[in-house]
């Protein structure tokens, strides 16, 4: 499957609504109560299939609504979800948090747009049951042939056209538009459209008028910038001094073929992975939305490259074959055949539609190899070509001609432009682009944001910028933010147990022991947040979350605590054992270390003996990992926001923190 998730849009699709459109969408909204929510009301709008009323048909319209709170609202805001393919209702208390001080004299209105969630969302057999075909190409064939004539109406055009009938069914003079990566596609095409209804717009994470780029140039140009911003301030001191030439260096070992390379399981069995260029692309595009991932991903690959492949092998386990494959894809209630009815239609490949699918292909292969080797380094064209959605919309059954270039201009109203500094897949040169087609826009780059800024900035920077542009007040420039202790890339894992200097305090192969469990409880603690971050596991309701080890055995962290099962980070040093409420029990094993337990005291310590010597592991050897975890997760930087995430986060900080005793 591929991984571009934007869209282009073709300006014949543009035409201004007809009268008889207008006339059939203008009535008003019926809200009624909704059974979940206390504060939105529920309603629907039926629109035409069809906006220029030539093929008949309807699509229902799921309309959420929350009331200004102050007087009668003459303007709402639309908040738009990004995909295509992603559903926005789910996320409509979110979006009233995050825009709410802005809502007071406002509406706010989420809707899911045509062909997604609760609007007559799409489906086709085909992607249902994919094992029944040959191929994923032969997948995508025969979807597009079973959605039929209609799969043309679900373009960004269509969905514009469906703003405007929400607009005047609801009697609104202006409509401030937020929108979040496609969403800002969606936003920004409105306002060329219809310029004199937009009161303001907020863009976040934004795609350009005519993005996104087919073969993702902008993504690969930023990969180098990000790895070193990574790495600035000695943050990468323990790690390397250049993860860009590590990066090459490993990608030029997998040049031919894969590398291979073992990994433990969550109940300690050993698994052969495949590490291939592509995956070190999908955890790169996967680290917009997890930080502690990325940090991990420049240890890991400083490690390969000086020969250790265990901590990659561990990553691209853990990511598991469907991430990094689009911006929700994988989420229940993602519309996959929306995507690449959306995607299809309106990229702009480099290819004649009125050749077959591997002519198609073949243009677009020589397109892309022609490019300078530049345009992508370290990674190659065949990464781009991977990464894009060429070979899946090859055999797509188009319903329309290619897109025309969108040059409308977008209105001079205020603007609110954010960019995360780290995102990958929509980079701030995107944001550069649109700020500069609107003259008085402000354009925020925010230090240590990801995909997504304002539900992943470290400041409150970009919500103070957003309340500053609706108040006429200044917006300022975002000041970096320190980078929490487990955000920065880990040291170097140790491949022998001379490699570990000796604890404070102790000499030998007890010091040196001691300073190898600190690190494997330190490493645990990272493993857990780091599971927890691409969707940690609960059965029931009750948490239930196993991980492998570095080099063996396993761990899981349940409501009641930590259990470790000769969890091993160094070769020769196992830990197993018990960190609970009441209990606290450690034995450490393996062929290489001090032998001994280690037992938990008052004043938050562990200790007991090593090598029949007597230990004790200070608190903050414990601590300090713990400690950051819980910050990050209340700075919402790990990004595991649902209660189970911030339940194991508790339990982590509770049990190793300063909540301990």
């Amino acid at each position: 499957m591929v991984v571009a998730v934007l869209v282009a849009l073709a300006t014949w699709l543009c035409a201004p609504a007809t009268l008889p459109f207008l006339a059939s969408a203008s009535a008003e909204i019926a809200f009624t109560t909704c059974g979940n929510s206390n504060d939105f009301a529920c309603g629907h709008l039926t629109v035409p299939l069809d906006p220029s009323g030539t093929t008949p048909g309807t699509i229902t319209l799921a309309i959420r609504r929350h009331r200004a709170t102050v007087g009668e609202a003459r303007s709402a805001i639309i908040a738009l979800a990004g995909g295509p393919g992603q559903p926005a209702l789910p996320f409509a208390e979110a979006f009233a948090e995050l825009l709410g001080p802005i809502a007071a004299t406002r509406d706010l209105i989420v809707f899911d747009q045509r062909g997604i969630g609760l609007s007559d969302p799409l489906s086709c057999h085909a992607l249902e049951r994919p094992d029944l075909y040959s191929s994923f190409a032969a997948v995508i064939e025969a979807c597009g042939g079973q959605l039929g004539p209609a799969r043309g109406f679900y373009t960004t055009a269509d969905t514009v056209a469906d703003i405007e009938a929400i607009r005047v069914a609801g009697g609104y003079e202006k409509l401030v538009l937020y929108g979040t990566s496609y969403g800002t596609k969606v936003a920004e095409q409105y306002a060329q459209e219809y310029p004199s209804h937009v009161e303001a717009l907020v863009l976040d994470s934004v795609v350009p008028p005519n993005g996104p780029d087919t073969l993702n140039r902008p993504t690969f140009a930023a990969i180098p910038r990000v790895l070193r911003q990574l790495c600035a301030a000695h943050a990468c001191a323990q790690v390397t001094s250049e993860p860009v030439a590590d990066l090459a260096q490993v990608l030029a070992r997998m040049a031919h073929a894969p590398l291979r390379a073992r990994a433990i399981g969550e109940h300690g069995a050993t698994h052969k992975v495949a590490l291939s260029s592509n995956d070190l692309l999908a955890l790169l595009l996967t680290g917009d939305f997890s930080p502690l991932l990325r940090a991990e991903f420049v240890t890991a690959v400083a490690a390969l490259a000086r020969h250790d492949p265990a901590p990659l092998a561990r990553l691209v386990q853990a990511l598991g074959p469907n991430e990094g494959e689009g911006e929700a894809e994988g989420s229940e209630d993602y519309d996959t055949p929306l995507y690449y009815a959306t995607t299809c239609e309106e990229q702009d490949f480099p290819w004649s539609r009125a050749l077959a699918p591997s002519a198609r292909i073949a243009q677009a292969v020589a397109a892309a190899k022609a490019l300078p080797a530049s345009t992508f380094a370290p990674f190659t064209a065949a990464n781009a070509l991977a990464l894009s959605n060429i070979e899946a919309c090859a055999h797509w059954p188009f319903t329309t001609p290619a897109p025309a270039v969108e040059d409308a201009p977008l209105p001079n109203v205020p603007t609110l432009i954010l960019s995360g500094a780290d995102d990958l897949r929509t980079p701030t040169v995107n944001a550069r682009e649109v700020a500069a087609q609107i003259p008085d826009s402000h354009l925020l780059v925010v230090p240590g944001a990801g995909h997504s800024v304002l539900t992943d900035e470290p400041t409150p920077c970009a919500h103070e910028a957003l309340e500053a542009l609706f108040v006429n007040a200044p917006v300022q420039a975002c000041a970096p933010a320190p980078t929490p202790a487990i955000l920065r890339p880990a040291p170097l894992p140790p491949l022998r147990l001379d490699q570990v200097s000796p604890a404070r305090g102790y000499r030998g192969a007890p010091g040196r022991t001691l300073h190898a469990v600190a690190l494997t409880l330190s490493d645990l603690i990272r493993r857990f947040a780091l599971a927890l971050t691409l969707g940690g596991a609960s059965e029931g309701g009750a948490l239930e979350l196993r991980i492998g080890g570095l080099r063996a055995g396993w761990a899981e962290l349940t409501t009641r605590g930590v259990r470790l099962h000769g969890y091993s980070y160094m070769p020769g040093v196992t830990v197993s054992g018990r960190l609970g409420v009441e209990t606290e029990d450690l034995t450490v094993g393996g062929g290489a270390g001090a032998h001994g337990s280690l037992r938990g005291m008052p004043h938050q310590s562990l200790t007991g003996m090593l090598g029949g010597h007597h230990v004790t592991l200070p608190a903050i050897s414990l601590t300090s990992a713990a400690i950051v975890v819980g910050d990050a997760q209340e700075s919402s930087h790990l990004g595991a926001s649902d209660s189970v995430a911030r339940r194991a986060i508790g339990v982590l900080a509770r049990l190793l923190g300063s909540g301990r005793r």
